[in-house]
């Protein structure tokens, strides 16, 4: 009788080869936009606020000779796309000073813009907006649950099932454990729930911040606190459009909510916290209906308002996607652009 083969691994080296390995769900030609749709996709509005956001900062760095716009975690370029086409718009010739940077694991896309500048790692020493769109949700983290004695243990996924089989693994210990104890308390919990270990996360989220000689960082994501960290985690996959079971073989996207307070921490003082709803009216987008008298003296303007108003209110839905967290950083600068 043939022995059953298993290949046990812990999340973190699981999702990590399963997402930006050879073959990986982010280095497939399609890219994410083919499995799930994020605020960049849902509306140009999006980048116009973005937009928006990095006039706020030229004026706070005192417009420099340069001016970085950084996508950490870029997909196929869309977002910086948008910008670009938006920058003719903007003032002081900052069409001409903008600097774009996409940072993505993945080849560079065929026919992007040759004025992007397509990097494995952000570039360092940058003056501007480095801007991160569910990017630190991908950064893949180990996860830990309590046994029937209370204990955390790390979860370990079957490799060679290939259907995202778990077992507990050994009691979570060192730096992990320091972390949920400060982070996401589990010891002495009750059988079964769940926590993320947050600290690659932070560690990235610092690296990033750090990039930047002067400027603001924001990381935009579902996110939450310790005061309502979710009991059971958030750990789950998407394929082409749908929420799946996480399988680490390449085939969906691996997701997991992100310890937002925890990030903030790790990259110094100064950090805050928005709603995408709030963060989106303070840059200016409004999902009020135009006028109605609008439709009689312009149909076409009202028509063209009205569906405006529409994706403004998808994007700042408190039910969905406005209910992202916003997490900026300013870096060397007078004011926070986000706090005006």
């Amino acid at each position: 009788m043939a022995t059953e083969k298993h290949e046990w691994s812990g999340w973190r080296t699981a999702a990590e080869r399963a997402l930006y390995g050879t073959g990986g769900f982010f280095r497939r030609p399609e890219g994410p936009a083919g499995h799930f749709r994020t605020s960049v996709h849902a509306s140009p509005l999006f980048a116009r606020a973005v937009a928006e956001l990095l006039g706020r900062v030229d004026e706070a760095l005192d417009r420099p000779a340069e001016l970085a716009l950084v996508d950490l975690g870029a997909g196929r370029g869309e977002l910086l796309t948008r910008v670009l086409a938006l920058a003719p718009g903007l003032p002081h010739e900052l069409d001409r000073r903008l600097r774009p940077y996409a940072v993505e694991r993945a080849e560079r896309p065929a026919g992007l813009d040759e004025r992007i500048a397509w990097r494995g790692s952000p570039p360092q020493g940058c003056t501007g907006l480095l801007f991160a769109n569910e990017w630190l949700d991908n950064v893949p983290v180990d996860i830990a649950e309590t046994d029937a004695d209370g204990v955390p243990r790390r979860v370990e996924v079957d490799l060679a099932a290939g259907d995202g089989t778990e077992r507990l693994g050994d009691p979570v210990d060192g730096e992990d454990a320091a972390w949920l104890a400060r982070w996401w308390p589990l010891a002495g919990a009750e059988p079964g729930l769940r926590a993320e270990i947050g600290h690659p996360r932070e560690a990235a989220w610092a690296r990033a911040v750090r990039s930047l000689r002067a400027g603001l960082a924001v990381a935009v994501d579902y996110g939450h606190d310790r005061a309502a960290r979710p009991p059971f985690g958030t750990l789950t996959g998407f394929r082409e459009g749908r929420e799946v079971r996480p399988v680490p073989d390449g085939s969906c996207d691996l997701t997991a909510h992100v310890a937002m307070d925890a990030c903030a921490a790790a990259a110094g003082p100064g950090a805050g916290l928005l709603t995408q709803r709030e963060a989106l009216r303070a840059l200016g987008l409004d999902a009020r209906r135009p006028p109605l008298a609008l439709a009689s003296t312009d149909p076409a303007a009202y028509v063209r308002a009205l569906g405006a108003a529409g994706e403004a209110a998808e994007l700042t839905d408190p039910g969905g996607l406005g209910a992202f967290s916003w997490l900026h950083h300013p870096v060397e600068l007078a004011h926070n652009p986000l706090r005006r």
